[in-house]
């Protein structure tokens, strides 16, 4: 009994190894908060994905007054806001009003929450705005207190590309600093991925903020090539979901690099990518989890 127990035990051991990013837990993410299920990117939606258990991913973009705020896009988008009056913006040139020509207390009398939005017709109607991100924080800081939940983990997008610099958003090294100002004075740096498809300011995040984690986002091409658009390895590489293959994941694997797709929203695509071996999903709606 005692060496079949033995040979048991030995036969477990050798099968891990075969696995050289073995992780105990999938980290699942719930996109700009649970944007299918509450207004994206607002306070709502992120203390809704914590209800959920899930990490909170979230885009930062710039106010006039260079503030950090939590938004997606870069204008007011005419599909989901209405202006301080509760009335429809117009759709012609909306990219045109943008959100860095106007201060934070301007942007914050938008309400991005009661307008019906069709694309995703179960999100819960309700006023809302674009918060601060030093506010958002807080909130869902006291909010996992008040729950007794572990401690909000967060996936934060820079919201950047070169030719948007001084336009959109500041430069990189601005963007950067300002943002890791926000994150060090909250003091959860070690609970913060920085993710985006700008690898200017992943580069700057691993040259001087080497205790947070990087994630490269990509929407086409494969790894190797993908790869060499950076000078480090990153913590995740963050693909579309369809670019995934169970190849992609062990390749990865292989390179220490752990796999988090985006955005899957069904739940056969979900268990699909599971079974492939993914270490994270993005999802509108972390419910289907």
């Amino acid at each position: 009994m005692k060496r079949k127990l033995t040979f048991a035990v030995a036969a477990a051991m050798a099968l891990l190894s075969t696995n050289s990013f073995a992780q105990d837990k999938i980290d699942l993410q719930g996109h700009r908060g649970a944007r299918g299920l509450m207004p994206e990117n607002t306070i709502p939606a992120m203390k809704k994905a914590l209800d959920l258990g899930v990490t909170l991913e979230m885009d930062v973009q710039f106010s006039k007054d260079k503030k950090v705020i939590v938004s997606h896009d870069n204008w007011l988008n005419a599909a989901f806001v209405l202006d301080p009056n509760g009335q429809p913006l117009p759709a012609k040139n909306q990219r045109d009003n943008k959100l860095y020509n106007h201060k934070y207390s301007e942007i914050k009398k938008y309400d991005v929450g009661s307008k019906l939005y069709p694309a995703f017709p179960d999100q819960k109607k309700m006023h809302a705005y674009i918060p601060l991100l030093s506010e958002l924080i807080d909130s869902v800081e006291l909010y996992a207190k008040q729950k007794n939940y572990p401690a909000p983990h967060y996936n934060i997008e820079t919201k950047i590309s070169a030719k948007g610099d001084n336009i959109n958003h500041p430069g990189p090294e601005e963007f950067v600093k300002r943002l890791m100002k926000v994150i060090n004075s909250k003091k959860i740096a070690d609970r913060v991925i920085i993710q985006s498809f700008d690898t200017r300011t992943l580069e700057i995040i691993n040259k001087k903020h080497k205790n947070v984690k990087t994630a490269y986002l990509v929407s086409k091409g494969n790894l190797a090539d993908n790869l060499k658009n950076l000078s480090f390895k990153p913590d995740i590489y963050s693909p579309n979901y369809k670019l995934v293959t169970k190849q992609l994941v062990e390749e990865c694997h292989k390179q220490n690099i752990k796999v988090l797709p985006w955005t899957v929203n069904t739940k056969q695509e979900i268990d699909d990518l599971k079974k492939m071996g993914v270490d994270g999903i993005i999802s509108d709606y972390p419910n289907l989890f």
